[in-house]
């Protein structure tokens, strides 16, 4: 008798869609059957009129927690987790202190292991060159470099996690390259980004739409430079770069062209690029609670391509919570604004309207959302698809129900969401990782510290 079967559900698998019954034992997939052949169980979960998808792997994600507690925390983090699928979250290296140092890394890796909600790693910096080697031995995915520091305020690009410098990134990759691992660069322009913004302040312009448009400068010039030096620099030292933020039509090509040439370069693009930063009319009507960034519909449009056809690896949130009074200066001065927008909690759902849409395919949202990042980051087979022997991590999903979301909803410590209004169509109902349901029915049944550290496993 297994401990939990989910009896007849249409399941995304690797080699194709089928209704089945997939049967757990503990924390791994015991087997995949024909829907009605699984074994009995202490519990059944009723799949009929659901969709079993792999739990979601989301590689970008800010959970604040050293330092910023009062934005988010593990266990908020791992509500919205629990509530949308999200069943391994890495998190971000802008947290204080910063884990740049082995000791730094300990201390939160600490943290994590008393108080994650959901399984979870951290992406730690890569700044300092004689602790890289140091940081990889504590089982981390990749290493983070930030190509900006923000003038005007000192958060979320604090002083001490940015890097810019040509002959210190080429240092760094070597160092990184060495260990084996990826590493994920922020791209920006500083000495570009450094001009534009005086240019903006000396005509009087310094509010919400200023920056909106400062970062978008020049049909994204800050940051079509700044991939075309990484580009470069990874074929020059062989690093295994993953870029972040995809948001120009340009850095897509650039990335088409290099994985033609058999290049080990990977990136992704988030919520915001797709949902709420590719339209002007959010920008005016949220300020900088819109902010992240504004992308023309021109470059949304061909990041949307690149993602469709995958050129454009994953999809992560880049899951970033601020206060209201930490946005509301942004209505004067953009620059004084912390910069970045809540999402974990709704993403598969954005992805899942967009398949009822016709937009994408159900395969492609799995593969951007769970098995390419668990292959790109070392965590398949053990995560990432439905499979005997994988950790039972699934998400169930209705895609037929509707929902508009609301501040309400929101389970972040913001309090609030830029997608308040938005409709979707495809609901999380149940997830389960390694085999607890951390949500049953709508209703968190996540517990602090059952969370486990993510390693690879190839």
């Amino acid at each position: 008798m297994s401990d939990l079967v989910i009896r007849g559900a249409d399941a995304v698998l690797e080699d194709g869609r089928r209704r089945v019954d997939i049967a757990i034992d503990g924390e791994r997939i015991t087997a995949v059957t024909e829907a009605g052949k699984g074994p009995s169980a202490r519990r059944e979960i009723g799949g009929d009129g659901l969709t079993a998808l792999p739990g979601v792997i989301d590689m970008h994600s800010h959970h604040r927690e050293p330092g910023f507690t009062h934005k988010e925390d593990l266990v908020t983090i791992g509500l919205q987790c629990a509530a949308g699928g999200v069943t391994t979250s890495v998190a971000m290296p802008n947290v204080s202190p910063p884990p740049t140092t082995a000791k730094d890394l300990d201390g939160m890796l600490e943290i994590y292991r008393r108080r994650a909600m959901v399984d979870w790693n951290v992406n730690a910096s890569g700044v300092q060159l004689p602790e890289i080697p140091e940081l990889a031995k504590r089982g981390i995915l990749a290493y983070k470099i930030f190509m900006v520091v923000d003038t005007g305020r000192s958060y979320p690009h604090m002083p001490g996690i940015g890097l810019h410098e040509h002959g210190e990134l080429y240092e760094r990759m070597l160092a990184v390259k060495a260990t084996g691992l990826p590493l994920m660069v922020h791209p920006h322009d500083q000495s570009l980004m450094d001009a534009i913004e005086k240019a903006y302040w000396a005509r009087g312009e310094r509010d919400f739409r200023a920056y909106a448009k400062a970062y978008a400068h020049d049909d994204g010039v800050i940051w079509d430079t700044a991939v075309g030096v990484l580009l470069r620099l990874q074929e020059a030292t062989g690093v295994r770069l993953h870029l972040l933020h995809t948001q120009t039509r340009r850095v897509v090509e650039m990335l088409r062209a290099a994985k033609a040439a058999g290049r080990t370069v990977s990136a992704e693009v988030n919520p915001w690029c797709f949902w709420l930063g590719n339209d002007w009319a959010n920008i005016e009507r949220l300020g900088s609670y819109a902010l992240s960034y504004y992308v023309a519909p021109h470059h949304a449009e061909a990041v949307y391509e690149g993602f469709r056809d995958g050129t454009v690896d994953i999809m992560a949130t880049d899951h970033a919570p601020h206060l209201r009074e930490e946005k509301e200066p942004g209505r004067t001065d953009g620059w004084k604004a912390h910069t970045g927008t809540p999402s974990t909690q709704f993403y598969l759902s954005f992805l899942l309207t967009d398949v009822a849409a016709g937009k994408v395919s159900l395969e492609r949202v799995v593969d951007a959302t769970a098995t390419r990042p668990a292959k790109l980051f070392g965590l398949y087979p053990r995560k990432g698809a439905i499979r005997s022997g994988a950790d039972a991590d699934i998400v169930l999903v209705d895609l037929a129900a509707t929902r508009a979301i609301t501040d309400a909803d929101v389970l972040s410590k913001c309090g609030w969401t830029p997608y308040a209004g938005k409709r979707v169509a495809g609901v999380p109902v149940h997830t389960i990782l390694r085999g607890s349901v951390i949500y049953d029915d709508g209703k968190p049944a996540v517990r602090e510290g059952f969370g486990k550290q993510a390693v690879r496993v190839a």
